[in-house]
């Protein structure tokens, strides 16, 4: 009886765990650790302050390491010109303070604010496109006739604050006609948003600035896709779009230059206009995983045109590799993720339209300009934003960052959430607290 009942108590006995190779519950443990994490970001990505930080943080970030590149990047260039090595340096830092308290005011205004703004900054961001248009008083720089001479060594380039003032205005435009419920036709959804639209691309490529309009167009196409624009009519307007865009291609032998450079593979000649997408190329294939040092880009030293503006991306890959452009493209998917946030989170249509626009412009440009550097796409002309040297396209940026802040601010679930962090609103919610407690209460 002893041995059978000892039997009987050995066979109640848990089994030992299974070793690791047969089938142990550790895959189970890290499936279910990842899913914790993921539940955890997911949360933190809800809460109604996330879209307010992540574009205040991206966006300072970007602006912050723009201008160690562009210091880095002009150095040299600054030196051919017979200036102080900090010259293209100090402009972009004064551009970068008067943006910042752009984007601070921009940040701080109300909605209603912004809307009364769109048709004065229409009115003006054509009177003075126009202007540039007037001999004796426009310059030219790279073939394009789109600068205002300012006094000293400032320029103004109009076309730059156009994409803001077609992005408030056509958000006004479209957000009225909603409330009216007159979107549901095509005449109003087109007119008269697609006649301005073009009267601006028109005055732009006055000028020979194909860049410019490509962006314009795109914001174009982003306002009309965000109005539920149907197939028949976006694809038409894109269609008409793209052909103009081939004619003005097909009738000028630089932009065919230009966009024969795609893919580009080889050494091209000095005089070719393949030299500064194969250097470009040169200058991110040399950096490596973690570059070659801070200052230390050898593409900078003439060999690569415009390494400040256009070409930035190419000189922060040299100089930082493979780690420093990604974090770049990270910041800038960071901010374009929460300006998609911003727009499909409202109620105000006209929050929607302009957040919507606003995305659009950004990314399209960075997009734009990092595939013109990568060789995948045709040289465009155009700044990477936030980044690149240039106060007239850094101080319209920054004013759209600072609405993008303002939208997200106003939305009622990060108001409330602002309101309980102040620390006034603090001490009140705590001392009415303490008085409803019961008499004797500790």
């Amino acid at each position: 009886m002893p041995a059978e009942k000892s039997s009987a108590v050995r066979s109640r006995r848990p089994a030992p765990p299974r070793s690791a190779g047969r089938g142990s519950p550790a895959p189970r443990t890290l499936r279910g650790g990842v899913r914790r994490l993921y539940e955890q970001a997911r949360r933190a990505w809800d809460r109604p302050l996330t879209a307010y930080y992540v574009i205040l943080g991206s966006s300072l970030l970007i602006t912050v390491l723009g201008l160690v590149m562009v210091y880095s990047a002009s150095m040299i260039q600054a030196l051919n010109i017979d200036k102080s090595s900090t010259y293209f340096f100090g402009k972009q830092f004064v551009a970068a303070v008067i943006g910042g308290a752009l984007m601070l005011i921009a940040s701080r205004m109300p909605v209603k604010l912004h809307r009364a703004l769109a048709y004065p900054m229409l009115m003006i961001t054509v009177f003075l496109m126009v202007l540039v248009q007037v001999p004796g008083i426009g310059l030219s720089r790279g073939g394009n006739q789109n600068w205002l001479y300012l006094g000293g060594p400032f320029q103004l380039q109009p076309s730059e604050f156009g994409k803001l003032a077609l992005i408030l205005w056509g958000a006004d435009l479209l957000a009225r006609k909603q409330d009216k419920r007159l979107l549901t036709q095509w005449k109003h959804m087109l007119v008269p948003l697609v006649p301005v639209a073009f009267m601006l691309l028109g005055l732009i490529m006055l000028g020979g600035d194909m860049g410019t309009a490509i962006i314009l167009t795109a914001i174009l196409f982003g306002l009309l896709w965000l109005a539920g624009a149907p197939t028949r009519l976006f694809a038409g307007v894109l269609g008409f779009a793209a052909v103009i865009a081939f004619l003005l291609i097909w009738t000028s032998p630089n932009r065919m230059s230009r966009l024969s450079c795609m893919g580009i593979i080889g050494e091209p000649d000095p005089d070719d206009g393949c030299w500064q997408a194969a250097h470009g190329i040169y200058a991110l294939a040399s950096g490596g995983w973690f570059g070659s040092g801070l200052g230390a880009s050898v593409e900078k030293w003439g060999q690569l045109p415009e390494p400040h503006t256009d070409f930035i991306f190419a000189i922060t890959g040299e100089e930082l590799g493979l780690a420093g452009t990604l974090s770049v493209l990270a910041l800038f998917a960071a901010l374009g993720y929460a300006g998609i946030r911003v727009a499909g989170r409202t109620e105000d249509p006209f929050v929607r339209y302009a957040a919507g626009g606003v995305t659009t412009w950004i990314m399209a440009q960075a997009v734009i300009n990092i595939g013109a550097v990568l060789g995948l796409l045709p040289i465009a002309g155009v700044p990477l934003p936030l980044f690149s040297y240039g106060g007239s396209a850094l101080l319209p940026t920054m004013f759209a960052v600072g609405l993008m802040i303002a939208f997200a601010r106003n939305d009622p679930a990060a108001k409330a959430a602002l309101a309980m962090r102040r620390p006034g609103v603090r001490w009140k919610t705590m001392r009415r607290r303490v008085t409803k407690r019961p008499s004797g209460e500790r």
